[in-house]
């Protein structure tokens, strides 16, 4: 059976990224679109609507929220996730594509391989960005430039394998950072997991433009905080023999 693929595009308030960059991304490249919005206020729901995009409206706060609200929607075997905030260059989709049907279990878009640089970055994000890749590196034996980034294709059998969807994996560090339950992503999660599990991942090179509009949703220590104690909570847990 032939693999299908679904690009996810998470918004909230993102109309001037999307009236620039989904122009760009080409229909043809995947069996499904599918918009999960955050309830933009910008009309960026009716710009998608109007070009003929399946569009979800979450109920919950949090880019983790609207994943799970939206999973039975997903009909792909392989999911794309994609900022239409200007951070996710299009043009890299088909190279990404064609990686992940070489028969890896997840391909990231990495900002940090080669000579691919975040126009995105400040000091502290770039530095935050390098400390968190070192720190699941040297925890978890992995070889990862970029753990961070949404941009990248995974199989989306992984979700439930890796029990990506589970609030337990998240509540201790959402509370204690007094983030909103939904709010962590599991993007930085997925690259734990799949390299505790030696799972077949691999990068290629994607430059990070700077965002168009909008503001940056990220509230960088607290959020990093959260994702670190994330970190340091698998390594321990994996040292007591805790199933992940």
């Amino acid at each position: 059976m032939p693999t299908k693929i679904t690009l996810i595009v998470p918004t909230l308030n993102e109309i001037e990224g999307m009236k620039d960059i989904m122009p760009r991304v080409r229909r043809e490249w995947f069996d499904q679109i599918l918009i999960i919005d955050g309830r933009s206020t910008d009309g960026t729901v009716e710009y998608a609507r109007e070009r003929g995009y399946q569009v979800f409206v979450q109920e919950n706060v949090g880019i983790r929220s609207g994943y799970v609200e939206a999973m039975p929607l997903i009909e792909g075997d392989i999911i794309v996730t994609f900022s239409p905030d200007g951070n996710s260059i299009p043009e890299i989709l088909p190279d990404l594509i064609k990686k992940i049907r070489e028969g890896y279990d997840m391909v990231i878009v990495s900002r940090y391989l080669g000579d691919a640089k975040s126009e995105d970055d400040d000091i502290v994000t770039s530095f935050g960005n390098w400390f968190f890749t070192k720190t699941v590196n040297l925890l978890f034996g992995s070889s990862y430039t970029d753990t961070m980034v949404i941009y990248r294709a995974y199989r989306k059998a992984l979700i439930e394998d890796l029990h990506l969807d589970r609030p337990e994996n998240y509540r201790y560090a959402e509370r204690l950072f007094l983030l909103p339950q939904g709010g962590l992503s599991w993007e930085p999660l997925l690259s734990v997991r799949a390299a505790m599990r030696k799972l077949r991942v691999t990068e290629i090179p994607g430059d990070e433009p700077a965002r168009i509009g909008g503001e940056r949703k990220l509230r960088v220590v607290r959020w990093g905080g959260a994702i670190y104690v994330q970190f340091l909570w698998e390594f321990v847990a994996s040292r007591l023999g805790a199933r992940r």
